[in-house]
């Protein structure tokens, strides 16, 4: 292709990505299928404008799908509430450990039944163990104050599990050889669990907690205007998750537990100036500091979320282009049925059965294992840290096809399920009214 023809498919692209929530909205088509569809039209199955191979390009693959998820789970962050009702958190952290062990470990026994070692089929599972926060925009939470249980638990979820995921991720990479497990896994309990997943809640909530702080002392004590404050996105998050990497937490984890701490820096601020107020401080001062935390918070969310839809049309387009026809063998489909129409509700259905979700929301729930620009990462951070090159191949396709089908039928049956739900909803609760 000529610079001129990247230059107006470019164009393109981003007039498209502005124009897809309006012209998609009726139909059973998320954006995701839309950019995957495009990057397989230009890639080398069909026009070949764009030629990548998840083998030759694994480096690449994971950088782009690093900075996709970062995004996204820091934006996730900022729009949940840290203050929710702690039962409110119960279960998506128990769908983000336990119903994520049992996925993992029911497609490891799959895998094994397709005849894969059992070093790879832990790691195919583990790779496809995370929910995906970049492509579950029509189940989370809308805004901050959105308080439904479901949709705060899907999105909770996926903030939580693409780090939670990496322990699984690294210990199939130990048995394969690939990783130091230490004498009957010691090193991997304590450093890979242990410490890399409480490391990162503490990295993370102190670098969001102090650099909001910061901005706020200097915009309101100092009295500095700092603008460009949506920038402050990426400087926090570059910022959190260059201290994970130096104190070996898991970075994921700890850059959507910065977001969360970003915003309940936000609520805690309001709470002081209530407080302020009522013990004889100026109103005018303390409502002025509730108002630039706020302002400041929705302009950072507001970027964020521009960019993360930016990411996902890079992240997708990838998506597309590393798709071959080849891959959609009957082995690779039905493993992907496996996964979401098996274990996945299994998984769900089964950590649920005690929480006070009814039974819609633990079906909808069941349904909504989004697979997508997570598992991509984890595909390539393996075929990048060791994952047996004589499987690579294989890895790459079962993974491929399993997104690629998650993010063809769940972004097709989000919308009309989500409407029907949010509708039964919005009936009982105009029938509980006097």
């Amino acid at each position: 292709m000529t610079s001129a023809a990247w230059e107006l498919l470019i164009g393109a692209l981003l007039i498209l990505m502005a124009l897809s929530t309006t012209l998609l909205r009726s139909l059973p088509v998320s954006a995701a299928i839309l950019y995957m569809g495009i990057g397989f039209a230009i890639g080398p199955s069909a026009l070949g404008w764009l030629d990548l191979g998840i083998a030759r390009d694994a480096a690449l693959v994971e950088a782009i799908s690093e900075v996709t998820i970062l995004i996204s789970l820091f934006a996730v962050g900022l729009r949940l509430q840290v203050r929710s009702k702690l039962a409110q958190w119960k279960v998506p952290v128990l769908l983000a450990s336990v119903a994520m062990v049992i996925t993992t470990a029911l497609m490891t026994l799959a895998g094994m039944a397709f005849h894969f070692s059992a070093a790879t089929a832990l790691l195919i599972a583990a790779i496809l163990a995370p929910t995906d926060p970049v492509l579950a925009s029509d189940v989370q939470v809308r805004h901050e104050k959105d308080d439904d249980e479901l949709r705060f638990g899907l999105t909770a979820e996926g903030g939580l599990n693409d780090g939670t995921a990496f322990p699984l991720v690294v210990l199939a990479l130990g048995l394969a050889g690939a990783h130091e497990l230490g004498p009957a896994g010691i090193r991997w309990l304590t450093l890979d669990v242990v410490w890399a997943i409480c490391g990162a809640l503490a990295v993370g909530w102190t670098c969001g907690a102090a650099f909001t702080r910061l901005a706020l002392y200097l915009q309101t004590a100092k009295h500095q205007a700092l603008g460009m404050e949506s920038f402050l996105a990426l400087g926090l998050i570059s910022l959190t998750y260059g201290v994970s990497l130096r104190a070996g937490v898991y970075g994921f984890l700890a850059v959507f537990v910065a977001g969360l701490s970003m915003r309940h820096v936000e609520k805690v601020v309001e709470s002081e100036a209530r407080q302020d107020i009522r013990e004889g401080a100026p109103p005018e001062a303390a409502k002025a500091q509730a108002h630039k935390a706020d302002e400041m918070t929705r302009e950072v969310l507001g970027f964020a979320k521009e960019l993360e839809k930016f990411v996902e049309l890079a992240a997708m387009l990838v998506i597309g282009c590393l798709l071959r026809p080849s891959m959609f063998t009957s082995r690779n489909l039905l493993y992907a049925g496996l996964l979401l129409a098996v274990a996945r509700p299994v998984s769900v259905l089964v950590t649920t059965i005690a929480s006070r979700w009814s039974g819609s929301q633990r079906r909808l729930a069941a349904w909504f294992g989004i697979r997508g620009v997570g598992s991509v990462y984890y595909l390539a951070y393996a075929l990048n840290h060791g994952a047996a090159a004589a499987e690579t191949d294989d890895i790459a396709s079962v993974v491929l096809v399993t997104v690629a089908l998650s993010v063809v039928l769940h972004g097709a049956t989000a919308t009309p399920l989500m409407s029907k739900y949010m509708a039964a909803r919005r009936g009982r609760g105009a029938a509980a009214k006097p």
